[in-house]
């Protein structure tokens, strides 16, 4: 049996953006199935259209996706993009929980406070991967299992290239 993740993308997205650097999803998956052991990564994220190719990346690199209609609005003036899936997440876990080793889920939102206890009674929390160290007191208790990915820049940080502007004249 191998170990799945769990992956509130929006939390873990945001959450690296807010330390100064962007994650390279790539890499990202390879990391969890070398250091975790992971041999299914599931991605929830809300749907944009016009993201297929992004969405065609993600799946050829290795995530399962759970997507959830993203919602648009205006706060402050701002347009926003919601695409909340905490109860897409939760839900997969326990429908997978019979198929896994262990669980790693990667989001610092308190939301999942229950989730992970759960998890942790169970002894099927392998680890809680937190974007970075601002993450919900909530989860706090669960220190021993919670591993800051910011301090992973250096593995996984995306390169940006140099190369602006046409490929072919």
């Amino acid at each position: 049996m191998f170990n799945y993740a769990f992956i509130d993308s929006q939390n873990l997205n945001l959450g690296i953006k807010s330390t100064g650097w962007d994650l390279d999803f790539k890499k990202f998956r390879i990391y969890l199935n070398d250091k975790y052991n992971v041999k299914k990564a599931f991605l929830f994220l809300g749907y944009i259209k016009g993201n297929e190719n992004l969405y065609s990346f993600l799946e050829k690199v290795g995530y399962i996706l759970i997507f959830k209609p993203a919602i648009r609005y205006k706060q402050n003036g701002k347009k926003k993009i919601k695409g909340n899936v905490d109860v897409e997440l939760v839900m997969t876990v326990m429908i997978e929980s019979n198929h896994f080793k262990k669980a790693v889920i990667i989001s610092g939102d308190g939301d999942f406070y229950y989730l992970i206890k759960y998890l942790v009674e169970r002894d099927k929390l392998e680890v809680l991967l937190v974007p970075n160290k601002k993450y919900s007191s909530l989860l706090r208790e669960y220190q021993g299992k919670i591993f800051i990915l910011s301090l992973e820049r250096d593995l996984l940080e995306k390169q940006k290239t140099e190369i602006r502007g046409r490929s072919k004249p």
